[in-house]
């Protein structure tokens, strides 16, 4: 999906059209929405992200060309699950779900939660 030029991530979401895809992104959104209280959720980059109020992004999830991604700025939570993150397609900051049945979302909800917990510098 080339870089969306939505207003809001219900906008987003609409632009999805592989049914599996939508599913796991709505579901990923619900999570982020449970588990991040206080945050707001904003359109950055092209993508739905998550911020503490008046901070920069911490998370962001999107609908890739050849996967789902869950962006996770903060390197001191990445560090501090790096056992649980050894087996996942990751880069500098980016899980990359390349079948949506891939997706594990405890791993999604517990990197969440973490987040939330503290703040902490982005990269």
């Amino acid at each position: 999906m080339p870089r969306s030029t939505a207003e809001d991530v219900d906008g987003y979401l609409a632009e999805v059209v592989d049914p599996d895809r939508l599913t796991a992104l709505v579901r990923i959104r619900e999570l982020c929405r449970t588990e991040l209280a206080g945050y707001e959720e904003v359109m950055a980059w092209g993508m739905p992200c998550y911020r503490r109020r008046g901070g920069e992004a911490e998370i962001a999830f999107a609908n890739q060309k050849q996967y789902v991604s869950f962006y996770l700025m903060r390197p001191d939570i990445r560090e501090g699950f790096e056992e649980r993150l050894a087996d996942q397609d990751i880069g500098k900051g980016c899980l990359r779900f390349r079948r949506t049945e891939s997706i594990d979302y405890d791993l999604v909800r517990d990197l969440l939660r973490a987040t939330a917990a503290a703040p902490g510098e982005v990269c």
